[in-house]
């Protein structure tokens, strides 16, 4: 009778034992499914961004801004003008998340002792473009000739193969990223001469600047000839237009890269986004607008 009690005992532990393991296992592997399916959920992201700066890379920022809120409704993406500086300053000093920039920070960086805080993202390469009156019957210029005209020295566009016809000059202001651009990469060693023509402080502004003013040159990101801008006039620089392959090739010397600048490393959502900019997602629409995808460049 002992025998047979402990034989049922020992039956009975072994099949709990089974049932124990078998549901150790499903287990496991419930929790090793959950964990893939975890890593293959997209991050979600949340949070309030507020960019300023460039108004040359503002179009791009805007449209990112409502494809990754449409995308993350509950994230909210404010974005700003104000120009190169103003996006390096306001972001060095803690005012906004992203400071949106032309060139790099440390070229409109106030406060000198906090260039180490800052981190500049390449987001995009933009050509620019001088810009003429449509009046003005000129197709293309040299870098000398444009030296000369924005630095005063020619005044006619009789001198330049044009009709008589006085140069009207719309300049942008220090602060501006595709002014520091235009002097670094056409005007060179050569000063613009502050006392002549006027000063617009947008892309926007110059583009209504060139159509009501007879006879006037200025420069644009080529973002701003998109779409119903398409018609404002453009010059070709040395016989050259502004075109990828011509920046690829070193053929054509105005544009730049687009940084959006951050204190520090990003994270979250402020990291998403720029991603997101800089995605293979987005580059469609970057190449779409004016704009040069990263995965051109690099």
């Amino acid at each position: 009778m002992m025998w047979k009690k402990s034989m049922k005992f020992g039956i009975a532990a072994l099949l709990i034992t089974g049932m124990l393991a078998g549901c150790g296992k499903a287990n496991n592997t419930t929790e090793e499914n959950a964990g893939n399916t975890d890593t293959k959920q997209e991050e979600s992201y949340s949070g309030t961004i507020t960019l300023a700066g460039s108004t040359a890379l503002q179009p791009l920022a805007e449209e990112a801004a409502n494809q990754f809120m449409e995308k993350y409704p509950d994230v909210s993406i404010t974005v700003q003008g104000g120009g190169s500086g103003t996006g390096v300053n306001q972001v060095a000093a803690g005012a906004v998340q992203i400071g949106n920039s032309d060139v790099p920070s440390a070229e409109k960086l106030e406060d000198k002792s906090k260039a180490g805080e800052l981190i500049d993202h390449k987001v995009a390469g933009i050509a620019f473009a001088l810009v003429v009156n449509k009046d003005v019957n000129v197709d293309s210029l040299t870098v000398k000739q444009i030296q000369d005209i924005f630095s005063g020295k020619i005044t006619n566009w009789k001198d330049v193969g044009g009709k008589d016809e006085k140069i009207n000059v719309i300049n942008r202001p220090a602060s501006s990223g595709t002014r520091a651009t235009f002097e670094k990469t056409v005007m060179k060693d050569v000063k613009i001469n502050e006392a002549i023509g006027t000063v617009q402080d947008s892309n926007g502004a110059v583009e209504q600047a060139i159509n009501s003013t007879p006879g006037s040159i200025s420069y644009v990101a080529m973002s701003y000839l998109i779409g119903e801008n398409k018609d404002l006039k453009t010059l070709k620089i040395d016989g050259v237009e502004p075109t990828i392959e011509n920046i690829k090739t070193e053929k054509y010397p105005f544009w730049s890269y687009e940084y959006m600048i951050t204190k520090g490393e990003p994270k979250d959502a402020v990291r998403g986004f720029i991603d997101y900019v800089k995605s293979e997602e987005f580059a469609s629409k970057v190449k779409e607008m004016g704009y040069i995808p990263m995965s051109e460049l690099e």
